[in-house]
């Protein structure tokens, strides 16, 4: 995907506002292959580095500097992807991708001179939590294969060059991540017929009604919580209409004063809960039909860091954020 120049021929110095304009190709791959920001955000600053760690002369070789930024960044995240199954096997209980908000409704924080990350993912179908939920389970190399192809449309010759394989392997890797979305039934209903099951959802659990839950779920739903151990919530799978409604009335009542806000999740209608105007959940859903199939309710703190600093909800402002190239800000 790079090419030395010809020799004796000239070629010019890379436009760095073109380099710095790839970042939210980057991004958007990142996102989608590793299912955190914070991780998406390291493997561009990692990739952003190693194009400054090259002298200008490597640079000038480089025929396409886009396409060798996008190579680099597939392999840091195929690497990345490998240590994450490693880590994912010890995390206590179920692990959910990180959810992302609307960036109408990203927190503003201190000026910065970059953009705003929720601006940099395009929150479309490829992006919502159940295909996520779907990427989980392949192999990194399944992932990372049908993501650059099904998603972004590369050919398999560039994405050959980017895993270490032959594109007849790719061939087969993109085979069998499709095979593995299909299994999973991902649901098809328009993002504009969820908004008013989970408005339901809402006013049902907001009222304590059981039996309205009951109605509003499908009887095989199911529903994860991700705390990561650092706060209390449940470690199984809560299977069940009836056991999903008992237990969302059992948090009700142990969370007096417990907020529900009707938010954009990842680019579908979703909740955010928030005690004492922090937010402590947000919660993404799968329907099929009327029926709310799958809950993914992720607590864990550490990914709730879009959503945590939240200014009232009349007025939201968009947060402002380093760029990747001058680093991570210390704080995190």
């Amino acid at each position: 995907m790079s090419t030395p120049s010809e020799p004796g021929r000239e070629r010019s110095e890379p436009d760095p506002n073109a380099i710095v304009g790839e970042r939210r190709h980057l991004t958007n791959l990142a996102y989608r292959l590793l299912g955190s920001l914070s991780e998406a955000e390291d493997a561009v600053q990692e990739t952003y580095t190693r194009w400054y760690a090259m002298s200008r002369q490597r640079q000038e070789a480089i025929e396409s500097p886009g396409a060798w930024l996008t190579t680099v960044a597939g392999r840091i995240c195929l690497d990345m992807l490998g240590s994450a199954r490693v880590r994912r096997e010890r995390y206590v209980g179920a692990w959910i991708p990180e959810p992302l908000p609307d960036r109408t409704e990203w927190f503003s924080g201190p000026a910065s001179g970059g953009a705003d990350p929720a601006d940099q993912v395009t929150l479309d179908e490829s992006v919502n939590m159940a295909f996520l939920v779907v990427l989980e389970s392949m192999t990194p190399a399944e992932r990372v294969v049908f993501v650059l192809h099904d998603v972004f449309r590369y050919p398999f010759t560039e994405i050959a060059e980017i895993v270490g394989r032959t594109q007849a392997a790719c061939r087969q890797l993109a085979s069998s991540a499709r095979r593995r979305v299909r299994a999973a039934q991902v649901s098809a209903v328009p993002t504009s017929a969820q908004a008013g099951p989970v408005r339901l959802f809402k006013e049902a659990w907001e009222a304590k009604d059981i039996e309205a839950l009951v109605d509003l779920l499908d009887p095989d739903a199911r529903m994860l919580a991700d705390g990561g151990g650092l706060v209390g919530t449940v470690l199984r799978p809560v299977e069940g209409s009836a056991r999903i409604a008992e237990y969302l009335i059992h948090i009700a009542d142990k969370a007096p004063g417990l907020t529900l806000m009707e938010r954009s999740v990842n680019g579908r209608p979703g909740l955010v809960a928030q005690h004492s105007g922090v937010t402590v959940t947000v919660a993404a859903f799968d329907l099929t039909d009327d029926r709310i199939t799958r809950i993914w309710a992720v607590r864990n703190p550490e990914k709730l860091r879009p959503w945590t600093e939240n200014l009232p909800v009349q007025t939201p402002d968009q947060r402002d954020q380093e760029s990747l190239i001058s680093g991570r800000k210390s704080s995190r």
